[in-house]
């Protein structure tokens, strides 16, 4: 790693992602603004009546390491009925039992990854995200102490990783790609980190969430 590069990622800290999320939600909670979603690329994308829409909460972890702050992902499990081996965050749908998004994003981290909730300070939620295949998606906010060690349940998860947070907060990250769904083309933001092999792609819900947070707290 070349000292410029070091010297990038060394100034996105958690401490520097906890400041700006307080300054930015100071006067209207970032949870309050306008909802993100799939139908800021596609123009023509309907979005589903409330009542359809299915809720689920993630965690956008941010690891508060000392050479740079990083993000944790997951690849979810290829056997998974829907969205196997996509890069995602730790997360899943809302239970009834569930008091708010807030403990359904530490609930799933914990069953997926094993970081339990002494090791994470919610910092707040950011705002929705309505995906074309029908999810409301309220992503949690966090900064992650480093001193955890992974459990991986197979069940859910085939692997977990680590992206810079500099690479995921710098918007010459990102490109735009489309796919034909339903016999429409339509548009969403991938990530491309070379470390990563092919197979763990950023993009789609997860890029777009990142690509919403990037855009309040990184204008």
């Amino acid at each position: 790693m070349t000292d410029e590069l070091l010297a990038t990622q060394r100034a996105f800290s958690a401490d520097d992602f906890r400041s700006r999320f307080q300054n930015a939600s100071a006067s209207v909670p970032l949870h309050q603004s306008a909802d993100a979603g799939d139908h800021r690329l596609n123009s023509d994308f309907q979005i589903p009546d409330e009542d359809t829409l299915k809720k689920a909460a993630v965690l956008m972890g941010v690891i508060d390491r000392p050479e740079g702050a990083t993000v944790l992902m997951t690849r979810r499990a290829d056997h998974l009925a829907t969205h196997r081996s996509q890069v995602a965050f730790p997360g899943g749908k809302i239970d009834l039992e569930d008091p708010s998004p807030e403990a359904t994003a530490l609930r799933e981290t914990w069953e997926e990854v094993g970081i339990g909730e002494a090791n994470i300070e919610v910092l707040g939620r950011s705002a929705d995200y309505i995906s074309g295949s029908g999810f409301r998606i309220k992503p949690v906010l966090a900064i992650v102490r480093p001193e955890f060690e992974l459990v991986i349940n197979e069940d859910e998860v085939a692997e977990a990783f680590e992206v810079p947070l500099a690479h995921v907060m710098n918007r010459e990250s990102y490109t735009t790609d489309s796919r034909v769904w339903g016999g429409k083309a339509r548009h969403f933001y991938r990530i491309p980190y070379d470390p990563l092999p092919s197979h763990n792609m950023i993009w789609g819900v997860t890029a777009g969430i990142m690509r919403s947070v990037l855009d309040r707290l990184y204008p």
